[in-house]
């Protein structure tokens, strides 16, 4: 394949970070003046990934697992300790103007808008920044406030607005310049459920329309079924899996999710057991992860010998999928 149809490579990317090791008290300190020992600790190691421009992508993994430092290699905020790395065919610590021109970055934790002043004010600062022409700016501004519901919010103080009304206006202010890559981090945290929903409509809505890469990490796993058609899923640094969503759904087997509601506690013999039952915290509420050619049995057993009041069936959420290779990381070895 053409190199110009990807975003993103790397080959053999490692990032190491190295902290100083001191001893507790003042002798302790007085010893590591003459003679300091430091901890070297990998966060990105041997990382091979291509992405296809067009696409929207989850990098997955638990905390720790180097989602955050391979954002940042990405965007050019640090450099790669060692391996190679493009971005839309730029090496991204070199920070051309450019390349910085060519990327967005939202992190949902962090604001790049000015908090006194609104936020228009700070759309303006970018338009010049950007040198965005004044016409294709206002068509820009009018268009993504009326498709986020904020445009009777553009003048008001930024640390004024709810925390959903500030992401929305970060992502206007990410995509004053029509990025060919957005990156994503953690974009609806903290957000309430309807906020959520209506960012996910947005960046979902604005892809469609834009076609451009979107790189999205994200602890709520209905931002990434919502969003992304692949995973990228990460631990200890290492690339653990990469490929299609309905693929990593598949993981652990062709399994369904059975739940069953009781009037009263029910009490599982070793037959049911087995199939890692989840208890709600008053045990009237069960989830069992089920192989397929098992569904019909188990149905069947819990009916006759447990009169549930209610029961659904459905595929095996991505929750648990990520919940289970999360506590046996062991799994994606096999």
């Amino acid at each position: 394949m053409n190199t110009n149809t990807y975003a993103i490579k790397s080959h053999q990317l490692y990032k190491n970070f190295r902290s100083y090791k001191k001893q507790s008290g003042f002798l302790g300190s007085l010893s590591s003046f003459f003679n300091r020992s430091y901890i070297e600790k990998s966060a990105v190691d041997g990382f091979d990934l291509e992405i296809e421009r067009g696409k929207i992508i989850g990098l997955l993994g638990p905390n720790g697992a180097g989602k955050t430092t391979l954002m940042k290699m990405f965007t050019g905020i640090i450099v790669p300790s060692k391996g190679e790395l493009t971005v839309l065919g730029h090496h991204p610590w070199s920070r051309e103007t450019e390349f910085r021109k060519k990327i967005a970055l939202v992190m949902g934790q962090k604001s790049q808008l000015w908090w006194d002043i609104p936020a228009m004010d700070s759309l303006e600062l970018l338009q010049r920044y950007y040198e965005i022409d004044r016409d294709s700016f206002q068509k820009k501004v009018k268009k993504m406030s009326e498709l986020l519901q904020v445009d009777h919010l553009l003048h008001v103080q930024i640390r004024k607005l709810s925390l959903g009304e500030r992401m929305k206006m970060e992502l206007m202010a990410s995509l004053l310049h029509s990025p060919e890559i957005l990156f994503l981090d953690e974009p609806t945290i903290g957000l309430d459920l309807m906020a959520q929903e209506n960012i996910r409509k947005f960046i979902k809505e604005y892809h469609e329309r834009n076609n451009c890469t979107i790189i999205l990490t994200s602890h709520y796993m209905a931002d990434v079924q919502a969003l992304c058609e692949d995973l990228v899923l990460i631990f200890n640094g290492q690339k653990k899996y990469d490929g299609n969503i309905h693929d990593f759904e598949k993981i652990l087997g062709v399994e369904k999710n059975i739940s069953f509601s009781f009037k009263t506690p029910p009490v599982f013999d070793h037959y049911l057991n087995q199939f890692d039952p989840k208890w709600n915290e008053n045990k009237t509420n069960v989830s069992l992860r089920v192989p397929l050619e098992e569904v019909q049995k188990v149905g069947i057993n819990v009916l006759q010998n447990h009169s549930p009041i209610e029961f659904n069936t459905e595929k095996m959420p991505i929750e648990r999928v990520m919940k289970t290779l999360m506590e046996q990381p062991e799994l994606l070895d096999n």
